[in-house]
């Protein structure tokens, strides 16, 4: 599985955002679906918060798809 790396410009971003940004999820509302069906990992481990907060250096994977956060 390949990873994609999505760049930040603040400390920290909160699952469900990260979700949109990433392109993972079109709304809010769907971020959050993806979130409480609970396919979403952080680090290895399933996440049913969507307020989570992502540093530099996490990894969120959603079925095929991983992304590794960067802080610019």
């Amino acid at each position: 599985m390949q990873t994609n790396e999505i760049k930040i410009k603040t400390e920290f971003i909160k699952l469900d955002q990260f979700l949109k940004f990433s392109g993972l999820a079109e709304t809010g509302g769907h971020s959050k679906e993806i979130i409480a069906e609970g396919i979403v990992c952080v680090n290895g481990e399933v996440c049913l918060a969507r307020g989570k907060k992502l540093y530099n250096g996490d990894i969120v994977e959603v079925e095929n798809y991983r992304f590794k956060v960067i802080k610019e």
